[in-house]
């Protein structure tokens, strides 16, 4: 199953996006669920929960999908209101 995962900042650390997609229920048990399970950013393992995910990043999480993280675009504005 392939999903978008749209994020605000520059970036998504890897236990809050297991988060995110309801994973873990809480960041604490991020540590726990990569020692047992093996989930792969861009084609490569990945065991630390800080490692930093930017928009463009393919995650592949096992039994739950694979996961593309984007930049949550806001409409332009068309300039400041006078």
């Amino acid at each position: 199953m392939k999903n978008i995962v749209y994020i605000d900042d520059d970036f998504i650390t890897l236990g809050q996006l297991l988060k995110h997609v309801n994973v873990i229920s809480s960041g604490g048990m991020a540590k726990w669920y990569l020692s047992e399970y093996a989930v792969l950013i861009d084609n490569e393992k990945e065991n630390r929960r800080g490692k930093k995910i930017y928009p463009g990043s393919m995650v592949e999480i096992p039994d739950e999908g694979t996961f593309f993280v984007q930049k949550n675009e806001e409409k332009a504005d068309n300039g400041p209101i006078s």
